[in-house]
This record gives structure tokens, sequence and C-alpha cells, in this order.
């Protein structure tokens, strides 16, 4: 008998993460995420996925200059993305720019290798999205250049064209660490199947991203700040979700394929909307969430995941919600590419096997004879 899902199925073998381990959760090549998110950077996380380990003072300082170094977009870029309709979704927008930017700057020209490639997606992601959303809703050509030092700092800068806000700044960075990989996901599943073709890595990543933008993987904080909007108050959403579960609707943002005693990551972007929400002097949003979470949990026993709460903290840094995603993109690139170099290190064509259950052996009839 197929498993559905490939639920509970071990496919293959990482050293990059651990999910859902007993005694262990979720960690980055044996650090607690609790303690990255608490005492790391984004920056020191992506150089510790992509190069193996944490960086030195030294190290990660010359890690965050070669990020801000390619920052820029080639011009072809800015023109196909001038091009591209003020209606596309942006994830489609990163897809297609990737896509070009690999033909630009091909892996294996100018000594680019899987690694670089990754730096230079993970640094020019939120140029890609920013210059494309302020050409089509401002009518302006940035720079996208920017004097902010880090990825998250950079994002919000160029979306807002002012210096970022600290505490949405850090707030930002915290989440680009919680999601920066999570193991055999659907994307990264489909990077390492692209990748054990011997394709090259912007492939993998387009891939990758298409796979991240259904609303059951990543598009899941895009549908939860649409259900958490969408109530006036913590009463008319405890109110409805009860309706929606009698209903037998699906809650975006609670429950987890590996996580059946809550999300790790869950409790640590809680607090973040928290303070913001705090900060903002709007506890509405966190308010209504807390409300659900609640009721989720006393209805079903379902804990809710890294994208509910993230939801609230990302509008509440301003960032609009068809950007939620794509800013999920910007995290994971790091994750995709130490699987990508993970793959390659010891490939084998990943090709599984399915069950048949179509028809059983038929003669075949001439089209004048059938009926």
């Amino acid at each position: 008998m197929a498993n559905s899902g490939l639920n509970g199925v071990t496919a293959g073998s990482s050293g990059v993460s651990t999910v859902g381990k007993a005694g262990v959760g979720l960690t980055y090549r044996g650090y607690s995420i609790t303690d990255l998110a608490a005492e790391s950077t984004f920056e020191e996380v992506a150089y510790l996925l992509i190069y193996g380990k944490l960086p030195s003072h030294a190290q990660l300082d010359a890690y965050k200059n070669k990020l801000a170094g390619l920052r820029s977009l080639p011009y072809q870029l800015k023109t196909l993305l001038e091009h591209m309709p003020q209606s596309a979704h942006p994830m489609d927008v990163l897809r297609t720019g990737t896509s070009l930017l690999g033909t630009i700057e091909a892996e294996g020209e100018d000594g680019r290798t899987a690694a670089s490639v990754g730096d230079r997606l993970t640094a020019s992601f939120g140029s890609m999205l920013a210059y494309w959303y302020r050409f089509h809703s401002r009518n302006e050509r940035i720079e996208t250049d920017s004097d902010e030092d880090t990825v998250a700092g950079h994002f919000l800068n160029l979306m807002s064209g002012m210096a970022s806000d600290p505490l949405k700044r850090d707030a930002l960075d915290k989440t680009l660490i919680l999601y920066a990989e999570h193991e055999f996901n659907a994307s990264t599943f489909s990077a390492r199947v692209i990748t054990s073709t011997l394709a090259d890595t912007y492939s993998a990543v387009t891939g990758a991203i298409g796979a991240l933008r259904g609303p059951l993987h990543g598009g899941a904080n895009e549908a939860a700040m649409e259900l958490v909007s969408s109530f006036d108050s913590p009463q008319d959403a405890e109110k409805s979700v009860m309706h929606m579960l009698k209903a037998r609707r699906l809650i975006m943002g609670f429950g987890h394929r590996v996580y059946k005693n809550g999300d790790p990551r869950s409790p640590i972007v809680k607090d973040l909307a928290r303070q913001l929400s705090d900060a903002a002097n709007n506890t509405s949003f966190y308010d209504i969430s807390d409300r659900i979470e609640a009721v989720m949990f006393r209805e079903k026993g379902m804990f809710p995941n890294l994208d509910f709460y993230a939801a609230t903290a990302y509008h509440l840094c301003g960032i609009p919600t068809a950007m939620f995603t794509p800013v999920f993109v910007i995290a994971r690139t790091s994750g995709w590419i130490a699987h990508v170099l993970e793959q390659r290190g010891d490939n084998a064509l990943i090709r599984p096997l399915s069950e048949y259950t179509g028809p059983g052996p038929r003669d075949y009839v001439a089209i004048d004879d059938r009926g």
C-alpha cells in the first residue's frame, strides 16, 4: 500500500537539520533554533547553513560585506521586473527573476558555485521584490543598494524608502532565522530532486520557489493573515472559527505534519508579534490570533505553526500580505542551498516507485470498432 504524501517515509539522510526529533526538536547543524533565534543573526545562520559552521567575527563581517555587495540587479532583470504585470504574485516575480538571473550569471561561469549562487540570491531577492513593488505601486525606479547592513534591514528599507525601524528589523531578522531551514519539506525536497538530476542551482531554487508558492506550504502565512484580518474582535473570531470547524473547513496556520506537540518556532514568533503589537499600541490582530489559538487547542487539540503568528508579525512590520511568502523565500534560500550542496556531495537520482491503480491489461481496439 502506497503511503499518501510520503507521510512518515524516510526519503534520505541529511546532516543539515533535525525536525521533531524527541529530546532534540528543531536544530540547524546541531544548534537549537531557540538558541539561534535568541543569540544569533540571520547572516550567521545563513553562513552556518551554507558553509557548515558558525562564523567568527571576521568571517561574519566579511560575509555581511559580501552580501551587501551582491544586492544590485543587472539592467536586464530590472527591465523584466518593470514589464511584469502589477497583478503578478510576488512569488512569480521571484521565480521568474531567478530564472533570468541564471541566464545572465550562470553557475560555473566566473567561478560561480552553488554556494555563491545562494549568497547572490539571498542578497538580491529583497532587491527584486522591492524594485518590482516600488515601480508598480509608486512608479519609482529605485537604487537597490542601501546603508543597511543586514538582509532584514535592507528589505524593510527598500520597501518603505526609509531607514528600518530597529524593533521591526530585529523581529524580521529573527523570523528569517526561524524560516531558514526545515529538513525535507516540500520545497527543499523539490530542490533535492532537481539537484539529483545534475541540474544547476538556479533550476533547483526555481523549482523550490514553485513548491513554496502553494497554500499548504509557504502560502499558509498569507492565508493566516486573511483569516485573522477577517474578524472584528476575539469574540467574533471564536464564533466564526467554531462555525468553520463545524463545517469541517481547514483553518490555516494550525497543525504540522511532523510536530505533534507544537511547533517549537511558534512561541518565539508569537512573542515577536506581541512585542510589535505593544509597540504599535494596537493589539487587535494579536488578540484575535490568541483567541483562535485557544479555540483550536480546546476544540481540536491543535497547535499553531510558525506561519500563524508570523502573519501578524509581518503585518506589523509593514510588509504587504502578498509579500509574506516571498520573505519566506529570502530566508529559506540558505537552507535550500545547504541541501543542494549535500545532495551533490553524495548524489543518486531520486526516482521513487508508484503503486499502479489504473485498469488491468486491455486489448487494443481499432478506432473504427470503438463504440
